[in-house]
């Protein structure tokens, strides 16, 4: 039987320098949360506005909060004072109401781009004959309180590893398409978000820059 810290400690140990750990925390008791939290973990994500607005009164303020789910932009005016990174733009719509809401707090909001390679109907984002076009409107627009960091996706849950295998690397050329193309003009946008609980070390092994892990740390039994 392992506890919270002691799977924290054994999959840092499997992640390089280069790859920065989220703790999913939806669904979780807040005792688990703080847990994770007394073992020196300090970025977590949630996919529910809501849950993440009851999490935050509970637990320390030096949390980095991630939002990783849908998004709706009627929303996003709950979080824009404090949220550290939205893994989930996936609309022209979402991005301006975010710069907008950020604007009034006057903070530079980070985001990634979320791109659906999956074979699941039931997941959201950019599909990736479409990705560079909505990199090059998402600019134009000039919006100044995003900072558009990177990219997000989530390959189909299988244990088909040729498959996942060919997403992630589709992510992967996604985001090198838009870097040497140089569309990113004036972005940064290094960050790869993926990799989860069923295969963070396929995706470490196409350069994820982000794993976004729940089940595998809270799992204690």
């Amino acid at each position: 039987m392992s506890s919270i810290a002691e799977n924290l400690a054994h999959i840092q140990t499997e992640l390089p320098p280069t790859t920065k750990l989220i703790v999913v925390s939806k669904y979780r008791e807040i005792h688990e949360i703080k847990e994770a939290y007394d073992a020196g973990q300090r970025h977590f994500a949630e996919n529910r506005v809501q849950a993440l607005l009851e999490r935050k009164e509970q637990l320390p303020s030096d949390i980095k909060w991630h939002l990783i789910g849908h998004l709706q932009t009627n929303k996003v005016k709950y979080v824009a004072d404090f949220i550290h990174c939205i893994h989930s733009i996936d609309s022209l719509k979402l991005a301006k109401e975010i710069n907008k809401q950020a604007a009034k707090f006057n903070r530079r909001i980070s985001v990634l781009l979320q791109t659906h390679v999956a074979q699941e109907e039931s997941k959201f984002g950019i599909p990736p004959g479409h990705f560079q076009s909505f990199f090059q409107e998402l600019a134009q627009l000039d919006l100044k309180h995003l900072s558009i960091d990177g990219i997000m996706g989530m390959a189909t849950f299988t244990e088909n590893k040729t498959l996942i295998n060919s997403e992630f690397e589709l992510i992967r050329e996604l985001q090198r398409e838009v870097i040497s193309k140089k569309l990113n003009d004036g972005h940064p946008f290094k960050e790869r978000s993926i990799g989860m609980s069923g295969d963070y070390l396929i995706a470490i092994t196409h350069g994820s820059t982000m794993v976004r892990i729940g089940s595998a740390i809270f799992k204690t039994d």
